[in-house]
């Protein structure tokens, strides 16, 4: 008789000992976006890989390549992507002064403007869009990006992104006709490159895609965070949600009109996380409320049905939200997401990289919390010898924020 296989027990990662469910949550911005390979990078190296991913835009991209691929091979799916669209610079950044450096950003960027992004978008030739004449809306844009369905196509597995032994995927993008945003979710099974490409589908740069009748935009234009997403799930699993932001909510006072047209995208795409983790932390509490009333009531006020209807409002779980803010200044130049050049694209990477490695080093979400704790903000520790931001916990409550 053949001795009985054991079965292996898979061992407990020391950074997730129990079993939190692991989400990112991935902002638009262009090519800001390489920011968020690098976050991922330092979670896949640590074992923090996630079990959802939820995408607008570059994040929507960002977030195919991963859940559209196993685990073994997301990385380098991740970097095949980046390489392709970086603009390759004339000289090594590393052996210019700052100035030059700035200079050859501008070149790099006018490259884009005038010759597109290879596998990505390219100008459309004789555009009577540009013209300001009447095209199909299909076509009403400066840009066509034929290319990206072709590298969505070529790096994403989209028969495995839907299947339900990888990770999920939620992209979400605008209804143009009414204004409304949409998810489409990979629980559903037919997430594919046209729904990707409607979420980063930004006017008049990029033209509409149309899905099912209807055409959709890039759902940053509804709300460029979708952390809404995250917050409306419903699931009474603890959760360990890292939230990576593109752009910055505060900011100097512009003084030129550059620093003003930077400052005017900066506010336009930040992050609306704060209000909407406030309004969460104050709904949960409402509901944990609600049932200590419900469990003083005598027994005989109560029922099935109002047992039923409090399960059914959750407010169980823990919330950890850990964010990641980009912090490169791109000399606060207003065309810094379409800045494809390779340097800022490597330089963008390792920052997140790096960034991601300070979050995991504090694993802030280890500590200790009551278990009626419904949310808990993590903000990334000072570097050495760098003062705190005082107005990195603003607007949240104060059993909320955490260093």
């Amino acid at each position: 008789m053949a001795d009985a296989t054991i079965p292996t027990v898979p061992p407990v990662n020391p950074l997730n000992p129990h079993g939190l469910r692991i989400v990112l949550v991935l902002q638009g911005g262009g090519a800001l976006g390489a920011y968020q390979a690098g976050v991922y990078q330092a979670l896949h190296e640590h074992g923090l890989a996630p079990d959802w991913v939820v995408g607008t835009s570059i994040g929507a991209i960002n977030g195919a390549l991963l859940a559209g691929n196993r685990h073994a091979d997301r990385l380098q799916r991740l970097k095949a992507f980046w390489d392709r669209v970086a603009h390759h610079d004339v000289f090594d950044p590393n052996r210019l002064s700052d100035d030059q450096r700035r200079q050859n950003i501008r070149v790099s960027t006018m490259a884009t403007l005038f010759g597109g992004v290879p596998g990505f978008f390219r100008p459309r030739p004789f555009n009577a869009f540009a013209a300001g004449l009447p095209v199909p809306p299909e076509q009403a844009s400066f840009y066509d990006t034929a290319d990206l369905a072709a590298t969505l196509d070529e790096l994403v597995d989209f028969d495995y992104l839907n299947s339900p032994e990888g990770m999920r995927l939620t992209v979400n993008a605008l209804r143009v006709r009414c204004g409304s945003l949409v998810s489409f979710d990979s629980r559903d099974g037919n997430v594919c490159a046209d729904h990707v490409r409607a979420s980063g589908a930004l006017p008049p740069g990029l033209a509409p895609v149309r899905i099912d009748g209807d055409l959709y935009w890039d759902g940053g234009l509804y709300s460029n965070t979708p952390l809404e997403t995250v917050l409306d799930d419903g699931s009474q699993a603890d959760t360990l949600c890292f939230m990576v932001d593109l752009w910055s909510a505060e900011g100097p006072e512009p003084g030129t009109l550059e620093e003003v047209a930077t400052r005017q995208k900066d506010v336009t795409f930040a992050s609306r996380s704060r209000r909407h983790l406030v309004d969460y932390e104050s709904t949960r509490r409402m509901q944990l409320k609600l049932r200590e009333l419900y469990a003083a009531l005598p027994d005989h006020e109560k029922s099935a049905q109002g047992a039923r209807e409090l399960d059914a409002l959750g407010c169980g779980s823990t919330l950890h939200v850990v964010r990641l803010p980009y912090s490169g200044h791109d000399w606060h130049m207003p065309m810094k997401d379409i800045n494809f050049s390779k340097g800022s694209i490597t330089w963008r990477w390792d920052q997140g990289h790096a960034d991601a490695l300070r979050a995991i080093g504090v694993a802030g979400w280890l500590r200790h919390v009551a278990d009626d704790t419904p949310l808990v903000v993590h903000d990334l520790p000072p570097r050495a010898g760098e003062p705190s931001n005082p107005l990195a916990a603003c607007d949240l409550p104060p059993s909320a924020a955490v260093g």
